[in-house]
């Protein structure tokens, strides 16, 4: 294999160092002393950024769960207008991020707002589809106890409906979630929170001595946040589902 070659297939994972006969660069093992060392010169900033990357998908969710429950709440019986909902959902979501954050961009300028905006919009279908789905499958012999014994609509919907529904309901949040945990890096587009700035002055630097150091740091901090995330909402799901209901 050419060394031409070597470069394009390792390169992403390796460094490289001066030939002193040849002149020529090679390829050498990945310098994970000069990782360690980026990481302890940078700790600060990596946790102020890990930290900014939490609290725009944690507000961001909370949005999107008030939006997405009140949505399938109010269509869960109008067939119309939930087939509306659900495939506009559908459709958004094909919508490219990066196209998104730059048409909202010269609407709501930089920063935390058009991130809030990108990352609500795409949580709501997994949340609207699965508190629909979560409503619509409450058997219906409980419902009609519950209106014999005087249940009120609303008291229903609040007292069996949505306790039953809820199971469903959380794993639509935790679909959620790890969308916009993603999502959100790629937000640094246009300047938002989070460790997508790390991954993108990777990525516009390559070449340079840190440039690998800086998008491997981002992504595998993003991946570790979307994991232990999704750990939370298991353990939300486990002391929130009353006991009948659990698998």
């Amino acid at each position: 294999m050419s060394k031409w070659l070597q470069r394009v297939a390792y390169g992403a994972l390796s460094s490289h160092r001066l030939d002193d006969e040849t002149g020529e660069r090679f390829l050498t093992g990945f310098d994970w002393e000069g990782l360690l060392t980026f990481l302890s010169r940078r700790s600060d900033d990596i946790l102020e950024l890990t930290l900014d990357h939490l609290v725009v998908v944690l507000i961001s969710l909370a949005f999107a769960m008030v939006i997405g429950i009140g949505l399938g709440i109010l269509v869960r019986g109008r067939r119309f207008a939930r087939s509306v909902v659900l495939t506009a959902s559908a459709v958004a979501i094909t919508i490219p991020s990066l196209a998104l954050l730059a048409l909202l961009s010269p609407v709501l300028g930089l920063g935390w707002l058009p991130t809030v905006v990108a990352l609500v919009f795409y949580s709501l279908l997994p949340i609207v589809r699965n508190t629909v789905v979560g409503l619509r499958e409450v058997p219906l012999p409980v419902l009609e106890a519950a209106r014999g014994v005087g249940m009120g609509p609303v008291r229903v919907l609040f007292t069996i409906q949505l306790p039953v529904a809820w199971p469903v309901i959380l794993t639509g949040v935790r679909v959620a979630a790890q969308l916009t945990v993603g999502i959100a890096a790629i937000a640094a587009y246009v300047a938002g929170p989070g460790l997508g700035e790390y991954i993108f002055k990777g990525l516009s630097s390559l070449g340079s001595k840190n440039a690998l150091n800086y998008a491997l740091t981002g992504t595998v901090v993003v991946i570790i946040l979307a994991l232990v995330l999704d750990g939370i909402f298991v353990l939300i799901a486990r002391y929130t589902t009353s006991r009948g209901l659990r698998a």
